[in-house]
């Protein structure tokens, strides 16, 4: 209530010194004429700003304070990824908090399972829990798969399947020669139809465990150790075999970016858009 009543007076104020000056000037001449105009709108302007700014104070204060402020997105330090590519990293404090992702991979559906076997796959999952006197987070999430490379491929294909076609027809080739390419040509399109209609869903599922070190590599360490214990646990009662996510794969579990890749998004709405106007 403080600032939109100061911004109101200040915003009074100006308006009465440029009125005041624009009455002050004579009408002698053109020049001081227009001046008068000039100071005139100015403080009309300023006038309407004073009235205006009771219900525009949340846009009128950040315009003033944009240049005088820093804005800071978050107070925490900044994650960044070990020597070894595989741990994520950030201080708490003191210490390091080293962080890993291993891979779960389930080869079975519920779609496909009997009633006992889902009972028994439930009481699998259920022992995950036991595993490891460690804390851990266990979890399942889908994403979109990116099929842009594979659809480029898939395109290269039919572009250069079209060429042989035409170099063939060129050339005289028998027919039989031709209709084999053109059979080729017809299978690649309606792939690459069947691939770019529909969006693709992968199932991921992962376990997240954390250490932490009073240096870098203590945290890695003692994460790696933890890590190995709880893929040997995993391994014994799933019947898998759980490995440690590294590199540019990490970003696959928690950049938004690689759960719905950008580009993939865009191919599937550019062509809705087509269909549609088609």
């Amino acid at each position: 209530m403080q600032a939109k009543f100061l911004i109101l007076v200040v915003f009074l104020a100006i308006a009465f010194v440029f009125l005041a000056a624009a009455a002050s000037i004579p009408n002698s001449n053109i020049l001081l004429g227009i001046a008068k105009i000039i100071l005139l709108l100015v403080g009309i302007t300023f006038s309407i700003l004073a009235f205006a700014s009771r219900y525009y104070t949340y846009l009128i204060i950040p315009m003033f304070q944009q240049h005088s402020r820093h804005l800071v997105l978050s107070s925490e330090n900044a994650y960044w990824l070990s020597s070894s590519n595989d741990a994520i990293l950030h201080k708490e404090g003191e210490d390091f908090v080293a962080t890993v992702i291993v891979n779960i991979p389930l080869y079975v559906s519920s779609t496909e399972m009997s009633g006992e076997e889902k009972l028994n796959f439930a009481a699998q999952v259920g022992r995950l829990s036991s595993i490891t006197s460690y804390p851990m987070r266990i979890t399942s999430q889908l994403y979109v798969m990116n099929k842009d490379s594979y659809i480029q491929q898939l395109r290269d294909t039919i572009s250069t399947m079209e060429n042989k076609e035409a170099q063939l027809t060129q050339e005289g080739a028998p027919q039989g020669e031709i209709s084999k390419v053109h059979g080729a040509l017809a299978m690649w399109k309606k792939m690459l139809d069947n691939v770019s209609k529909n969006m693709s869903l992968e199932l991921a599922t992962f376990a997240t465990i954390s250490a932490k070190g009073t240096k870098e590599y203590e945290a890695v360490n003692a994460v790696h150790q933890k890590a190995m214990e709880i893929m040997s646990g995993i391994g014994a009662t799933l019947g898998v075999s759980p490995n440690l996510v590294i590199g540019n794969d990490i970003l696959k579990f928690i950049e938004p970016e690689f759960l719905i890749p950008y580009s993939t998004v865009s191919e599937q709405i550019t062509k809705n858009i087509q269909e549609e106007v088609i």
